[in-house]
């Protein structure tokens, strides 16, 4: 017997017979002789369904986060009741629980609550006496008994978490696609399933844009050492197994291709090249709660400096008004520049920690279909550029199969 924690998102439960089929999938699964805890987010739409409403009632102010939580965590209550309901027509045993039932306990921060702690004693004793357990993603309790949320990917880091915390032999993320691909197949059509990965390179894939995991989940697993499989809850094919880096693994210098679009950049121009100056810029963009990621800055000439950052094109008005309210303290002529349309191509693999030319085949794969390279960043397993976004799919395929990664 095995003790299985299985994921199912939310296309996955998007309508009636779709969450029959998972009924039918999660009992399969217990009367195959497992143990089975599955957590499931919110039917497709709903989340977006709720926030609606809550700008509908609540027009001329934003609603308390406090409040949100509470409202949003009721999508995933709805599909673990309804999960439950269906397992139990089909002749199966299951009972739902929310994230505060289960022993989930987090911080006390709405809307992106960490968990803190999970003391999953009722999970196994409800195991042992033979239910399936279906468990709501994406919220836990405070230890104070406030309703949270986890935020962005919550689901997954729920699934991964429990996973850790009762020791499951494994961990099955479930999604409307087959695993983890070579590139995004709606940009690459070519692009291939990958059958193994390790935790550093999902990592990278999933920071540059690849949108089967969050990288908070990933981060997670890797801490822990939860191996887990990415696969199709539409059939049977096997999925994509993300486990500890082995020796063979380097002998792939490059797993995959990312693409992240709708980036922006930043660029202040004759910054006076003394200590402090990036402590003050970068100080502001932390206190809008902005995430930046590649920087630049220049080579300083007369006292002067060029720095440049990425960020999502979303944040770039609250970054630019946090910069604007600290230019004036700056000295100088600052000036600050900002572009959008912009998108950041990575190539990641362990490999390339032993092989030489990654960066090199990359550039010229871009030169040979005419792409500009406007920025550069690279890690141990990672290179990564900036191009215009209108550049961006024929990038990722010279990339991609410069790199061998086509599909045969």
């Amino acid at each position: 017997m095995a003790l299985i924690v299985q994921k199912f998102g939310g296309t996955s439960v998007g309508t009636p017979e779709r969450i029959r089929n998972c009924a039918r999938r999660i009992l399969e699964t217990q009367r195959a002789g497992h143990q089975v805890v599955a957590v499931v987010s919110a039917m497709s739409g709903v989340t977006d369904n709720l926030i609606k409403l809550a700008k509908d009632v609540s027009p001329e102010q934003e609603p308390s986060e406090r409040e949100m939580d509470v409202l949003l965590s009721t999508g995933e209550q709805t599909t673990i009741a309804l999960t439950a309901m269906a397992i139990n027509a089909l002749g199966g045993k299951a009972v739902s629980l929310t994230g505060a039932q289960a022993g989930i306990s987090t911080d006390r921060v709405h809307t992106k609550a960490r968990i803190v702690n999970i003391t999953p004693d009722a999970v196994h004793q409800m195991l042992d006496e033979g239910n399936i357990i279906m468990l709501a993603g994406f919220q836990g309790e405070t230890a104070s008994g406030e309703i949270t949320t986890l935020g962005r990917g919550g689901s997954d880091l729920t699934a991964i978490a429990m996973a850790a915390a009762i020791k499951a032999d494994l961990c099955q993320i479930y999604t409307d696609v087959d695993g983890v691909y070579t590139c995004d197949p709606r940009v690459v059509k070519n692009a291939t399933k990958i059958q193994e990965i390790s935790y550093e390179e999902m990592l990278e894939m999933a920071s540059s844009g690849s949108k089967v995991m969050q990288s908070r989940s990933v981060e997670f697993a890797k801490k822990f050492g939860v191996r887990f499989e990415v696969r199709s809850s539409l059939n049977n094919n096997p999925g994509t197994l993300v486990k500890e880096e082995t020796p063979g693994m380097e002998s792939v210098v490059v797993r995959g291709v990312s693409l992240e679009r709708n980036q922006a950049k930043i660029t202040i121009d004759d910054v006076p090249d003394r200590p402090g100056i990036s402590s003050a810029i970068f100080g502001a963009i932390a206190s809008a709660n902005v995430i930046v990621d590649m920087i630049v800055q220049n080579v300083s000439f007369d006292g002067e400096t060029d720095i440049s950052f990425t960020l999502s094109a979303a944040d770039l008005p609250k970054a630019e008004a946090a910069l604007k309210a600290i230019l004036p303290e700056l000295g100088g002529e600052v000036a600050l520049r900002a572009e959008s349309g912009i998108a950041k191509l990575s190539v990641v693999g362990i490999g390339m920690r032993s092989h030489s030319g990654v960066a090199a085949k990359m550039f010229k794969a871009l030169a040979d279909v005419s792409v500009n390279i406007l920025m550069i960043s690279t890690s141990e397993i990672k290179t990564a550029v900036i191009v215009k976004e209108a550049d961006i799919e024929t990038a990722a395929k010279a990339v991609h199969t410069a790199f061998g990664l086509d599909a045969a």
